[in-house]
């Protein structure tokens, strides 16, 4: 387990959204403007090895179902090197989402410059904009590691309601209370050069 800090001065609260133009796992390409009627874009650079980033799978779903009524939309970002990582590759993306049941976006990052844009470290590492698509909260779920194989996970959310709590106050025209916190996950599987 790596706690990693992600809270980095090269992309601050408050910086623009970075625009991509990822394949998504729909066989659509998908960019920023492919979600400019929603209220809050939640852009999660996730993969589908770590078991971080599976634990949470079901988490993400439960909160894009809670929320899409109210103009909230998740997008799922997988970043990794699927040469050393073939778990991470396009093809095995899809068999993925259908028994996870994902309900939002998944897209492949196969170059890697969005994630390096964003200064994404890990996955999951959760990135939310609201409106204007300015960079507002940036960080975990809840308090819980998520991993799927620690002793005692749940697919439950923890105690600690962290991104909810953020999504309310952008919705409600709030402040967010803390709007970075660092995250616990796998480290983003960087191609060699």
């Amino acid at each position: 387990m790596t706690l990693i800090d992600t809270v980095q001065a090269s992309y601050p609260i408050g910086s623009e959204a970075i625009d991509f133009n990822l394949p998504g796992i729909d066989n659509q390409d998908h960019n920023l403007a492919s979600f400019k009627d929603t209220e809050v874009l939640i852009i999660v650079f996730t993969c589908n090895h770590c078991p971080f980033a599976q634990g949470y799978f079901p988490r993400l779903i439960k909160i894009q179902e809670d929320y899409k009524d109210r103009g909230v939309q998740i997008v799922g970002i997988n970043p990794n090197d699927s040469e050393n990582y073939p778990d991470d590759s396009f093809e095995a993306m899809k068999p993925f989402a259908e028994e996870y049941g994902i309900n939002f976006p998944y897209l492949r990052d196969e170059s890697q410059e969005t994630a390096k844009a964003y200064n994404a470290a890990c996955t999951p590492d959760i990135f939310v904009f609201d409106k204007e698509r300015k960079l507002r909260y940036r960080g975990k779920i809840d308090e819980t590691t998520g991993a799927i194989n620690e002793p005692g996970y749940t697919p439950e959310e923890g105690n600690e309601h962290y991104l909810r709590d953020a999504l309310d106050a952008i919705l409600e025209g709030n402040e967010i209370e803390t709007p970075e916190i660092p995250v616990i996950g796998c480290s983003i599987k960087w191609k060699t050069e």
